[in-house]
């Protein structure tokens, strides 16, 4: 152990899955009233250590020591790890809503046939008292709100006689005032000497409540840093592994379409808010321009495209296209109204596995037409044959179901789909994500091809350098908000930082 506070310590962690090297020689301690982010990207290990730690994975390497035990532990399950004194309270909250407070509290505690309800409930509720939780032991949990069902998960982890408490945003779902009271909470076991494991993406509330972070990246330990020692830039840099320097290289990219339109608004947005907690923001897009949104994961840069397709249930706002209102309530208004859409997750929200290349292709075009009204086998055919060639979609035949195909070329074909709606302003959400190369590039070459021919495009990659290369202008977001605006020569790693960090560049 590190010193008498430290409660916690994994050394020199490995973890391997088939052909990925998910954690290696990661470290992480944890000590005694202390709340400690832990802090990585998308795919930088974060949950693979949590499981870890709490039995879902075996580690192939490495160990973990308790306070408390003279040797290393052995956590093969997550009844070890609840009996060695280490909860989890995850994002989506695994409790029971039809039961009472009381009974999700003791539920699978209670020992014999008979269960001493009166007992149950007292107990219960002295607990929900001392956390100052707002609830009562015989109240039905489904009456509760999310903050308070969250917080009754967490009474239940620290009345187990937890140690160690990690905590799988939990804050995802709650809005500003909940979250204050789930801080108190933290705040209330902190002083109790509760060691917090605290996951988010939110950079505010890291650096409201933590005392230190630490950072993985690509399955590596970046780094265990004192909250007070580093500054909100040098985090998002170590998060995208890229270095603040004002050195870098600085992008100048004019507007690429240069027809007698290129300064018309293609669609806009005023004080648009979504049900997912999206706060009201203002977009625009002209014809011909690439923009894009960025911003670390879990920033909203997703969301805010959705709630411009209608994929999530817009709260607010009033958008324009060509200059004139519309509305836009679902998907198939967006289309109507010249909008596509390629969603960041694919395989769930983009392909349809076993209908073949063609039909993928055709999909859009045939929801736009009516189901009722299907395309000939010979016009099938046609528009399916045209943009396997144009895109130089890699599959044996037209009939071949697209999940037998790479990623890349599943890619082309949602992009085909898309393309054959011809759309006057196209969404494109990761469009790269887990793809080569060579698709990749192709991909950014087209997406500039498309805006040099009046399209609108907007473009979302977790990968910052790759929305240099590409957009001309980038709406910056921070905890499900818009925080700033670059364009012109601001549109570099370095700009893009400092305003997700909030201009902190010391």
């Amino acid at each position: 152990m590190k010193d008498d506070r430290t409660i916690l310590e994994m050394k020199n962690i490995h973890k391997s899955f088939p052909g990925v090297r998910a954690l290696q020689a990661v470290d992480f301690s944890l000590c005694e009233g202390e709340i400690h982010a832990l802090m990585g990207e998308n795919g930088a290990g974060k949950s693979t250590l949590i499981k870890v730690l709490t039995g879902v994975y075996e580690k192939d390497e490495g160990q973990i020591f308790l306070k408390g035990h003279e040797k290393a532990v052995v956590i093969r399950s997550p009844q070890d790890a609840q009996k060695l004194g280490i909860s989890t309270v995850y994002q989506e909250i695994t409790l029971c809503p039809n039961l009472s407070v009381a009974e999700n509290m003791y539920i699978g505690r209670t020992k014999g046939a008979t269960v001493g309800w009166s007992k149950m409930n007292k107990d219960a509720d002295k607990i929900l008292e001392s956390l100052d939780i707002p609830a009562k032991a015989t109240q039905q949990l489904a009456s509760c709100s999310i903050a308070v069902q969250q917080m009754v998960a967490i009474a239940r982890a620290v009345d187990m006689d937890c140690k160690v408490l990690i905590l799988d945003e939990p804050t995802s779902s709650l809005d500003e005032q909940e979250v204050q009271k789930l801080f108190k909470l933290m705040r209330d076991l902190k002083s109790r000497g509760v060691g917090i494991i605290f996951v988010t993406h939110f950079l505010d509330q890291v650096y409201e409540v933590c005392d230190k972070i630490t950072v993985l990246r690509d399955g590596q330990l970046v780094g265990e840093f004192e909250i007070k020692d580093l500054p909100r830039v040098q985090l998002v840099a170590k998060m995208l592994g890229k270095e603040f320097d004002d050195t870098s290289e600085i992008k100048n990219t004019e507007l690429v379409y240069g027809g007698d339109d290129a300064s018309q608004c293609v669609f806009e947005a005023k004080d648009l808010a979504s049900n997912v907690g999206i706060k009201p923001f203002d977009f625009y897009i002209k014809k011909g321009e690439v923009n894009g949104f960025t911003g670390l994961l879990g920033s909203g840069r997703s969301e805010s495209v959705r709630a411009i397709f209608g994929a999530d249930k817009v709260i607010s706002g009033t958008v324009k296209k060509n200059g004139k209102n519309i509305k836009i309530s679902k998907p198939l208004d967006a289309m109507k109204n010249g909008i596509a859409y390629l969603p960041e997750d694919r395989k769930r929200d983009g392909i349809i596995g076993d209908l073949s290349v063609r039909d993928n292709i055709i999909l859009a075009l045939q929801v736009l037409k009516g189901f009722f009204r299907p395309f000939s086998k010979a016009q099938a055919n046609k528009f399916a044959d045209e943009y396997i060639k144009l895109l130089d979609i890699k599959t044996a035949s037209k009939d071949t179901p697209i999940k037998s195909l790479s990623g890349g070329n599943q890619q082309k074909v949602i992009l085909a789909r898309w393309l054959l709606t011809h759309p006057e302003y196209l969404i494109l959400d990761e469009p790269t994500r887990g793809i080569d190369i060579g698709t990749k590039t192709e991909i950014q070459k087209l997406v500039l091809k498309l805006a040099s021919e009046g399209m609108a495009v907007t473009f979302i990659s977790s990968e910052t350098d790759e929305m240099v290369r590409t957009c001309s202008r980038l709406v910056v977001m921070r905890d499900r908000k818009v925080v700033g605006e670059l364009s012109g020569e601001d549109v570099n790693q370095n700009m893009i930082m400092s305003t997700i960090a909030g201009g902190d560049k010391e």
